[in-house]
């Protein structure tokens, strides 16, 4: 009878166990991101490329894509993106070539096509860097949300861009469907995009 007992409590166990398992993997993911929702649809736009090349938006079409506002001047922030877009491509591996990274810059006097296409190359040449003129740029800007304001150095001819630093994700479909801090790391964001890759051919 102890036996009987024993094996019918090993059986509810694993029983349970299996459906545990089963409601795990089943488990909706949750996004670190801030969600957008209803998801925004992006409206088309052309700007250049490092290339020096005209560059429109829905060319990405059918790519996951990972876009950041910055400027190859910033000091700090900008450049630890790009390296942390660089290791996120790392690690997705083969699945990289559903994504597309995209930096736009927020200071289109100085962010030229070449030195975009200079600085990129610290990073991987394979990003996609856009300029363009202060008006193309202020709608792609302001479609998307994103702040920008020139500050002058005291003391100095330089100056400083301050401007949103979040990473904004398109779907395949070009909606925008979330937005990271910067600090995010590079794990989140690779489990996360690994979850939307699900959906895209």
């Amino acid at each position: 009878m102890a036996k009987q007992r024993f094996w019918l409590f090993g059986g509810l166990l694993g029983l349970l166990l299996i459906l545990l398992g089963i409601g795990f993997a089943f488990r909706p993911h949750t996004y670190r991101g801030t969600l957008i929702e209803p998801p925004l649809p992006i409206a088309d736009f052309e700007l250049i490329d490092q290339n020096g090349e005209t560059f429109r938006f829905s060319t990405l079409r059918g790519k996951l894509v990972l876009l950041f506002f910055g400027y190859t001047y910033c000091p700090d922030i900008c450049p630890i993106t790009l390296a942390e877009f660089k290791q996120v491509k790392e690690n997705l591996a083969q699945e990289a070539e559903k994504v597309r990274f995209v930096f736009v810059t927020v200071d289109p006097q100085r962010d030229s096509a070449e030195v975009l296409k200079r600085h990129l190359q610290n990073f991987d040449p394979q990003f996609i860097g856009l300029t363009g003129s202060e008006e193309d740029l202020s709608k792609v800007w302001k479609q998307f949300g994103a702040y920008r304001a020139i500050r002058q150095v005291e003391g100095s001819t330089n100056y400083l861009v301050d401007h949103t630093v979040r990473i904004y994700v398109v779907d395949e479909d070009q909606n925008l469907i979330l937005t990271y801090p910067y600090d995010s790391g590079v794990k989140v964001l690779v489990e996360d995009v690994r979850h939307l890759l699900k959906g895209v051919q």
